[in-house]
């Protein structure tokens, strides 16, 4: 004897909506920044300017130094790893040891014959990776101008 599903429910539409509350984790539907593996991915904004490239990374809890941003080609890649470890002693015995790690990789494909890549900046502020990428100054869009006709 084989077990079959069956595809035409009695109730189709109150069965789709009981698959769908209960096939989601109902209690983490906000935290949509998370892996697979648990740990956090930092939100990153990009906005583009007639000048630049403009990237906000929020991660709140960081130093400058537990980043290491890389750019190899147009591929800029942004790391990140930091521990740290807590140690209670009783008699030479640890009665509690805690111990953390986290880590991400986030990386972006610039445009190599639009990005001024000798010309990056980043700097960390207040919880926020930001960086400012310029554009080369032969694609960056002119102002307007009058023609004169002669």
């Amino acid at each position: 004897m084989s077990i079959i599903k069956r595809n035409g429910d009695l109730f189709p539409s109150m069965s789709s909506f009981f698959n769908d509350v209960f096939d989601k984790d109902v209690y983490n539907w906000n935290n949509l920044n998370f892996s697979d593996t648990g740990t956090t991915v930092p939100a990153v904004n990009i906005k583009e300017t007639t000048e630049n490239f403009e990237v906000e990374m929020a991660s709140p809890g960081m130093t400058k130094d537990d980043f290491n941003i890389e750019l190899d080609g147009n591929l800029l890649t942004i790391t990140s790893e930091k521990k740290s470890e807590h140690q209670e002693k009783d008699n030479e015995k640890y009665s509690r040891k805690e111990f953390s790690y986290q880590s991400f990789q986030r990386t972006f494909q610039l445009p190599k014959e639009v990005v001024d890549a000798d010309n990056i900046n980043a700097k960390y502020e207040n919880g926020v990776l930001r960086l400012l990428i310029p554009k080369r100054e032969e694609v960056k869009q002119k102002p307007r101008r009058m023609i004169s006709i002669s």
